[in-house]
């Protein structure tokens, strides 16, 4: 039955995040808020939904390694086999300087992460911790990419351009529901989730760590995946990358920043040489998007065998 939760938790999330996107993204539409703003914030906080949700959860309930973990698991699901995957079907052309810039700036929050949790050896405290200071550090790192990104969108927008397909969806109640109704099933999927996946976790002797670099990273992922394969196939290349690299922004400042403030996390010595492949994974999809400013179907299939290597490898760690 726990098994069953879990995939009803995971199906919430996934359908959540859906109607929560396209609701929210047709409201911002009837009150004529920029396109390219929509997709780079809403689309891309929507995506990480259920990252938020399941770590925030987490938090609450005691199990920082599964919010920490989830954290940095799906951003090297992302980065490597999302991206991997994508490409694979078509190469994504890196083209806009507004991704070149992303890329880079997700690099920097990786390295602060890092920085940040790694008290013992920077100031010889007793454990690694999270802090609600921390927090409050990534969330203003936040706010500056926010500033960003609707200086970005503002500079860029085209006032002639409409979406008369909202219009024709129609109403503010319908839009309105919609985006309640998502935000409603990510909450209660992302419970169910963290609930389930823990009892099974405890059933089978994993770590919560464990758990959360890959049950729920993998889960918690599928609404990135869903969106940028999706994008591929319609060769909207920068819609793909962009919403990875947005999302992993989001997953490292808006929903550490946010969990941390709630509830301080304590940090598993394990997580850090996870960390430093997050780091070493951002490093690579930059090379590869500055020196051919494209992420080709080679590259594509390095990035996506790099993920099963990596998933070989934290499981016999485990």
């Amino acid at each position: 039955m726990t098994y069953v939760l879990l995939i009803i938790g995971f199906a919430l999330l996934i359908k959540g995040a859906d109607y929560f996107v396209e609701g929210s993204s047709n409201i911002a539409t009837l009150l004529k808020i920029p396109p390219l703003l929509v997709g780079l914030t809403i689309v891309a906080l929507g995506t990480s939904s259920p990252e938020a949700t399941v770590s925030i959860l987490a938090a609450l309930e005691g199990s920082a390694d599964v919010a920490v973990g989830n954290v940095v698991g799906s951003n090297i699901f992302n980065i490597t086999f999302v991206i991997g995957l994508t490409a694979l079907l078509n190469p994504l052309k890196v083209e806009s300087t507004t991704i070149r810039k992303e890329i880079p700036f997700t690099l920097l929050a990786s390295v602060a992460l890092l920085v940040l949790m790694a008290d013992i050896f920077l100031q010889n405290a007793s454990s690694n911790l999270i802090t609600r200071s921390d927090g409050l550090i990534f969330l203003l790192f936040f706010s500056v990419f926010m500033y960003y990104i609707i200086e970005i969108a503002l500079n860029s927008r085209d006032t002639k351009s409409e979406n008369p397909t909202v219009h024709k969806k129609g109403a503010w109640g319908k839009n309105i529901f919609f985006t309640i109704l998502g935000l409603a099933a990510i909450i209660y999927g992302g419970n169910l989730v963290v609930k389930s996946s823990t009892e099974i976790a405890l059933a089978l002797g994993m770590s919560q760590t464990l758990v959360g670099l890959t049950i729920i990273a993998v889960g918690t992922s599928l609404p990135e995946l869903i969106t940028s394969v999706t994008a591929s196939i319609k060769k909207q290349s920068e819609i793909a990358l962009g919403n990875i690299v947005g999302s992993n922004i989001f997953n490292i400042l808006f929903v550490l920043g946010t969990t941390s403030i709630i509830s301080p996390l304590p940090v598993d010595s394990k997580i850090f040489s996870d960390v430093l492949f997050m780091i070493a994974f951002t490093i690579v999809l930059l090379v590869f998007s500055i020196s051919r400013s494209r992420v080709g179907r080679y590259e594509g299939m390095t990035l996506a065998i790099a993920y099963i290597v990596y998933m070989v490898y934290i499981i016999i760690r485990n």
